[in-house]
């Protein structure tokens, strides 16, 4: 459960600290805690909130893996929740699929805690980045927890260009005249993906939001340019994400409306060749009737006349749809 539990003093890291350590190391003037944990169980957030004497509200809200992102005020020390992603292979699938993990942040002025649920990629590379800046880091986990937001937002960005692909591969097959039901299910399954990525990346702007406008004694001024790049990353991806939905919503329009229009012309070809064959319906009823009386039946003539008046009148009636366009 325990990832890493490291002292920094001044931007240095100093050593690796036992959990029952803790709550002394932090009171060491210019030092804070970085602990990471994955999954941890109710006796580690029990050990993890005396120590560090976190609220009791927040401590079950870390020990539930269904948070939505937020963030929240517990006297002086931060909770935030925040919604992870990336692409991976499942099992028995060749193709990659996006997952969703969650990550839980308490923050405080000498403290830094990340708790990670369900599929997350690790924080190994984040802390080695930290490390490697001692002069940002010597401002305490405040710039820590910036490269943690500025790690999750960067693994939605490889997200987003794989819908982009999959919406190409879907143009050819929705621009056609034909419906085809399987196109129009995947058109669905992109739009509710690219409905929940939206849903977990757009909170990640009022959580920067509120970091820079208050809470000054953890989020020092000097990081506040930090956060606002976060904000714009998170505001491209999520005009991206618009964008895609909305041409999405379009290319369903524009196909129904093709298939509208190809119904209608065969609905026009039939109504044409319909009206054609009007013309010997109702002649050949009218002889049909069985009157005695009918001067072309007692002609040598009349039956080939019938017939020849009968196929010029078709032919003329082909020729008028044939220049208006229904045949």
């Amino acid at each position: 459960m325990i990832i890493n539990s490291i002292a920094y003093q001044k931007g240095q890291r100093l050593q690796e600290v036992p959990i029952e350590d803790i709550s002394e190391i932090i009171k060491q003037e210019n030092t804070f805690i970085w602990l990471g944990l994955c999954e941890p169980d109710e006796a580690m957030l029990s050990k993890i909130q005396e120590e560090f004497r976190l609220h009791e509200l927040a401590i079950e809200d870390a020990h539930n893996a269904h948070q939505r992102p937020k963030i929240e005020t517990y006297g002086d020390s931060l909770f935030i929740v925040l919604k992870t992603a990336q692409l991976a292979k499942l099992a028995g699938s060749k193709t990659e699929r996006v997952v969703y993990g969650e990550t839980h942040l308490f923050l405080g002025s000498n403290f830094l805690i990340s708790i990670r649920h369900g599929t997350s990629t690790k924080y190994t590379q984040v802390r080695e980045r930290c490390e490697q800046m001692p002069k940002m880091l010597s401002k305490g986990p405040g710039f820590a927890l910036y490269a943690l937001l500025d790690f999750i937002v960067d693994h939605y960005q490889p997200i987003v260009q794989q819908f982009e692909k999959e919406f190409d591969a879907l143009e050819a097959d929705i621009f056609k005249a034909q419906f085809d039901k399987l196109a129009i299910a995947r058109v669905y399954e992109l739009k509710r993906e690219l409905l929940k990525l939206q849903n977990a990346a757009l909170p990640v702007s009022d959580i920067c939001n509120e970091l820079m406008r208050f809470h000054e004694e953890i989020i020092p001024k000097e990081l506040r340019a930090y956060l606002r790049d976060i904000q714009d990353h998170v505001a491209r991806l999520i005009s991206a994400l618009n964008n895609m939905r909305e041409m999405l919503t379009n290319a369903m329009q524009v196909n129904l409306a093709m298939v509208g229009v190809a119904q209608n012309e065969i609905v026009k070809q039939l109504a044409g060749w319909g009206a054609i064959l009007a013309i010997p319906t109702v002649l050949f009823s009218l002889y049909g009737m069985n009157f005695k009386f009918m001067p072309e039946l007692q002609s040598d003539w009349g039956y080939p006349m019938v017939l020849g008046i009968t196929g010029f009148s078709c032919f003329l009636l082909y020729r008028k749809l044939k220049r208006t366009g229904w045949i």
